[in-house]
């Protein structure tokens, strides 16, 4: 039988995007409601219970909703809002997080999907934080500049629309330190400070740029680049869309682009240092509409997709 998933809020950033990623593939149907429906409550309703899986892709407060308009417990969520992001009883979608985490996910039938920026942030964090390379309690300061797509519809329309000429070629915003990510990227790196957040969107589509600064003196003794390095490369060795540069290749960088990984579900990690003054720069360069989002709802829905095939398979199995 072939699955079915409905995406609620396809016209928005991220649901176009995954919809654009599902194009194509004849072994699920996606499942869409007219323009005049998409709205109706009835509609939606109706959609999200009779799909095998919900991909919702709409404001935190409209994904509570949706999530309780279900009642068939049959179906399964993947949320890209972040409503659902640090809430008891949901998988949170990174499945690179540690070796366990793509089974959890794809057995789970309430996933949350990571924030963009807490992507790069728990992606850094969570393996040195694991291995007591940085402290739980470290001070940190995570900066990271994003795509304008990254405000959804209204950036877009700022940026291409007709007054686009207008638009901030550079804007830093989240000035009240009280951005929705910050709790996320806490509880998901296993810190017991909330850092600092400072986001930033600039004058291009989409991807993201995210640094972190750490002063060795402050960490424990012995740590190094070097150290930081070899960690995060274990905890990745193998993995399929994260890539930790080596030594060489940080090295011979002098700049990084933010846009280098557009179009792909890929995070690269990197580790810069200057030695003499005992500094290290820790960064995330990946797609804000991939990996932060879009690209990692697909890598989600396929490890889903995957343990309900392997399930109706069993059913078949035991019915013969």
């Amino acid at each position: 039988m072939t699955p079915v998933v409905f995406i609620d809020g396809d016209q928005g950033t991220t649901g176009l995007q995954i919809h654009a990623r599902l194009q194509g593939r004849t072994a699920l149907r996606v499942l869409t409601l007219r323009a005049d429906r998409r709205k109706h409550p009835g509609a939606r309703a109706e959609a999200l219970n009779h799909c095998d899986i919900a991909i919702l892709c709409l404001p935190d407060d409209a994904a509570r909703e949706a999530v309780a308009m279900i009642h068939n417990p049959a179906v399964h969520v993947i949320d890209a809002s972040s409503a659902h992001r640090t809430a008891p009883g949901w998988v949170y979608g990174f499945p690179e997080m540690d070796d366990r985490q793509a089974q959890r996910i794809a057995q789970a039938t309430r996933v949350s999907n990571p924030g963009c920026y807490p992507t790069g942030a728990v992606a850094l964090l969570r393996p040195l934080v694991e291995a007591g390379l940085v402290q739980h309690d470290h001070p940190l300061t995570i900066h990271a500049v994003s795509g304008y797509s990254g405000r959804g519809r209204a950036g877009v329309d700022e940026h291409e629309g007709p007054n686009a000429a207008q638009a901030l070629p550079f804007q830093v915003y989240g000035l009240g330190l009280q951005h929705k990510h910050a709790p996320e990227m806490a509880v998901h790196a296993g810190l017991k400070m909330r850092p600092i957040f400072v986001p930033a969107y600039g004058a291009y589509r989409q991807g993201i740029v995210l640094t972190i600064a750490l002063h060795l003196r402050l960490l424990p003794a012995g740590v190094d680049a070097q150290r930081l390095r070899t960690a995060l490369a274990a905890h990745y060795s193998g993995s399929r869309h994260v890539e930790v540069l080596p030594a060489g290749a940080s090295k011979a960088l002098e700049r990084l682009d933010p846009q280098a990984l557009n179009g792909t579900n890929d995070l690269q990690l990197a580790v810069f240092d200057n030695a003499a003054q005992g500094q290290v720069l820790l960064t995330a360069v990946f797609d804000n509409l991939g990996k932060g989002a879009s690209g990692a709802a697909v890598q989600n829905l396929d490890l889903m997709l995957e343990h309900l095939q392997m399930q109706n398979a069993q059913r078949q199995l035991n019915a013969a």
